[in-house]
């Protein structure tokens, strides 16, 4: 399983400061098959100062959840570090 990216991002607005919603499409390669399915992910800052990311695909996958979603989140982190995602 490999991630290849999150495309056609869009930030909903919400009138929490600490909250930040958003949506796309995410592309990922499964056992050779190219995959799309639409994500609706929430990176929100955490009183201690860390962010929390949560996600929520759309339509099912045929690949075990917790070693997908650990990536997903620590591929939509790196994205929000790096200045990755619409401000």
């Amino acid at each position: 399983m490999k991630i290849k990216q999150i495309k056609n991002i869009v930030r909903k607005d919400v009138p929490i400061y600490y909250r930040r919603l958003f949506t796309g499409s995410l592309e990922i390669d499964l056992m050779g098959k190219n995959l799309e399915r639409t994500i609706d992910f929430t990176i929100e800052t955490l009183p201690t100062g860390m962010n929390q990311v949560s996600v929520t695909i759309a339509d099912p996958i045929d690949y075990p959840l917790v070693p997908l979603m650990r990536e997903l989140k620590q591929f939509i982190a790196a994205l929000d570090e790096t200045g990755g995602l619409p401000g």
